[in-house]
């Protein structure tokens, strides 16, 4: 068996498997689940259709592995719409199957373990897949804290030379998990003249873009690249998909664009990973991309739902509206003393509603995990559960404080 397996942590979720083990929730509530992040509202009824129109033909062949014409076409329109920036969709954009593959996929193509130090640098707290890459393609993981004074932005600042000497993937994820903190230029700029100083390529995790609460669009990797003049994305891939967007989760759709070297690389090692987009899911992919009324109307549900549920939660906890994605990230009251697990495990007791303990998302570095005391929350269910949610944890919290 490959060693470096063993390398691997528990996910979060196997994590809150064990820690709920012997736990009885209330059974006088119905269970409401805002652990994890898996879109609820209703899949638009057109990119059903379009799926439904494609099978009398998208079944007979063999699909290619960097997506047919139409679809690159498709995301390159996207991307221009967007972000206001051009690709090539023949050289610069692939489809891939949903970015949580595509982020692992392109560690592999990008890590030269051969290369003493080889290091990976990561957000802390942190979506696991960045981790697992950067372990299984042969290289260290090093942890950059988000810090609460920044609005949990990530401190890159506090990455020491030598470790940046050594990097050769970061990954950024902006909008941010699980903070939703949204990286601004002057950031992007750092990044770009440290990736020119040193060499490494930049991963954009870019999945919840389209979830904002802001007046304007988060800034993408691209977008911010192509201000700043960098106008061939040297060293940037940005990945993006319709699972948040659309609300296609089980579609399992997204792209990844930029540096044109780095796709073609990411292609060949594709080819041999077997990873080829079905053409029925390209079909509902380009009528996905091709439409934004369904994107605003998803954005309006988050907007209401946020708006109602976070004052709910604030008049007993330390947690605000997020710059963008579906979470909110709450200090747990001080009455639990940072125990963010054990908040978690008597509130499901307590009250049937499962939260994320914010530690299971971080790793702890020198002598500090910045998820501790923490819980994320995933907003995804229809405002009416998500409010009875966050009325059962408010009354949670004060029956805690009394």
């Amino acid at each position: 068996m490959n060693p470096l397996l063993s390398s691997l942590q528990p996910y979060p979720f196997e994590r809150l498997r064990l820690l709920f083990a012997g736990v009885t929730p209330n059974p006088a509530v119905r269970p409401i689940s805002l652990g994890i992040g898996e879109p609820k509202h209703a899949t638009p009824e057109f990119i059903k259709q379009a799926m439904v129109k494609a099978l009398a033909t998208g079944l007979t062949g063999y699909p290619g592995t960097a997506g047919d014409p139409p679809l690159r076409q498709s995301c390159a329109n996207w991307l221009e719409r967007r972000y206001k920036v051009k690709l090539n969709p023949s050289t610069q954009i692939l489809s891939v199957n949903g970015t949580r593959e595509a982020l692992f996929a392109l560690a592999q193509t990008v890590i030269d373990p051969t290369k003493p130090g080889a290091t990976v640098l990561s957000p802390n707290p942190f979506y696991q897949i960045y981790e697992g890459a950067a372990l299984l393609g042969g290289a260290q993981p090093f942890y950059v804290p988000s810090v609460p004074e920044r609005n949990f932005a990530v401190d890159w600042d506090s990455v020491p030379t030598e470790v940046w000497a050594r990097t050769q993937l970061i990954f950024v994820c902006s909008p941010g998990n699980p903070a939703g903190a949204v990286m601004t230029l002057d950031e992007w700029r750092k990044l770009f003249d440290l990736s020119d100083q040193y060499g490494f390529v930049i991963a954009s995790d870019e999945c919840y873009s389209e979830i904002y609460f802001r007046d304007e669009p988060p800034l993408g990797g691209l977008e911010a690249a192509q201000t700043l003049g960098r106008h061939d994305f040297k060293r940037l891939v940005a990945l993006t998909s319709l699972s948040k967007r659309s609300n296609v989760p089980g579609l399992r759709s997204g792209f990844v664009a930029g540096d044109e070297s780095i796709i073609q690389q990411f292609l060949l090692y594709r080819t041999y990973h077997g990873s080829a987009m079905s053409p029925v899911v390209q079909a509902a992919s380009i009528a996905a991309w091709d439409e934004e009324t369904h994107v605003v109307d998803n954005r309006n549900l988050y907007r209401t739902k946020f708006a109602q549920v976070t004052p709910v939660l604030a008049d007993v906890m330390d947690v605000k509206l997020p710059d963008a994605a579906f979470y909110l990230w709450a200090k747990v009251p001080d009455a639990w003393q940072g125990k963010d697990d054990d908040f978690a495990k008597e509130l499901l007791r307590a009250q049937s509603v499962t939260v994320l303990p914010g530690s299971y998302l971080a790793r702890e570095v020198n002598g500090k995990n910045p998820g501790q005391g923490r819980i994320r929350m995933a907003l995804v269910a229809e405002t009416a559960e998500c409010l009875e949610a966050a009325h059962r944890i408010a009354d949670f919290c004060r029956q805690a404080r009394a």
